[in-house]
């Protein structure tokens, strides 16, 4: 018995068709969010992809997730890692730059206290006989001086007592001296001349660098003398004839007479 095809409004859709249309409702629910009870075995119904011809839903595996997270993992590690080498490469650049400038500060505190201890030294005066006094003063007058008046002062001192540069300078007369006996003239740091004269002996030479309380000699009784002590005298230059106040000059440096 022949049977004819259905056609028209009334003919049964293909089999393409009724997986098209399936998989199209599927992708509908899928967009508005409804995947529920209904649509799972909808799905599960549904021949194999080479079948229908339609692309699957790919889903990620467990193994390709923990793969992710052992990426996301390895980055945020490799981050931390940077910024603590970042955070120590800091810290080390601070140490250093602290350091440069503790080093600096203390150089700097080391030459200030340097040029101080110089300064110190080289404004440092004393008195010529330790822990003498003036026996005769400046300009005292009388017939034993030549000029008529005392150019200088004299120290009470025994034969022998040790006699000290008063300053900083640089020996430019060391022996004798004619009415002054031994003598020593020593230029002062400041441009000034210092005398010492009657000496009993001279323990410096001609170009030496002393310093406050260096002992140039000893004293005694040497040239025109009555007995032995200290003559002593604060000039402008080195010559006879260009004397100052010893007192006053010693006193402006600080010196207690």
């Amino acid at each position: 018995m022949a049977f004819t095809r259905a056609t028209g409004k009334h003919r049964r859709p293909s089999r393409t068709q009724r997986g098209t249309a399936r998989a199209a409702g599927v992708a509908a629910l899928a967009g508005t969010g409804v995947v529920g009870s209904l649509a799972a075995p909808a799905l599960a119904a549904q021949p194999a992809a080479a079948q229908t011809g339609l692309t699957p839903v790919v889903s990620l595996g467990d193994t390709v997730a923990d793969r992710i997270d052992a990426q996301a993992a390895a980055q945020h590690e490799a981050a931390r890692q940077a910024a603590e080498a970042a955070a120590r490469k800091a810290a080390e650049e601070a140490a250093r730059k602290k350091a440069a400038e503790e080093a600096a500060e203390a150089r700097a505190e080391k030459e200030r206290a340097a040029r101080e201890a110089e300064r110190k030294r080289l404004n440092t005066f004393v008195s010529p006989i330790a822990g003498s006094y003036v026996s005769t003063g400046y300009m005292s007058g009388g017939a034993v001086w030549s000029s008529g008046s005392h150019t200088g002062v004299d120290f009470h001192a025994a034969a022998g007592t040790p006699v000290r540069s008063v300053g900083v300078g640089t020996v430019v007369e060391a022996g004798w001296g004619g009415a002054y006996g031994n003598q020593v003239v020593i230029r002062m740091n400041d441009g000034t001349y210092t005398q010492y004269g009657h000496l009993s002996s001279i323990a410096v030479s001609v170009g030496q660098q002393v310093t406050a309380g260096h002992q140039i000699g000893l004293s005694g009784a040497t040239g025109n003398v009555t007995g032995a002590h200290l003559h002593f005298e604060a000039r402008t230059t080195a010559e006879y004839g260009s004397d100052m106040d010893p007192v006053a000059y010693l006193r402006a440096h600080g010196v207690s007479i």
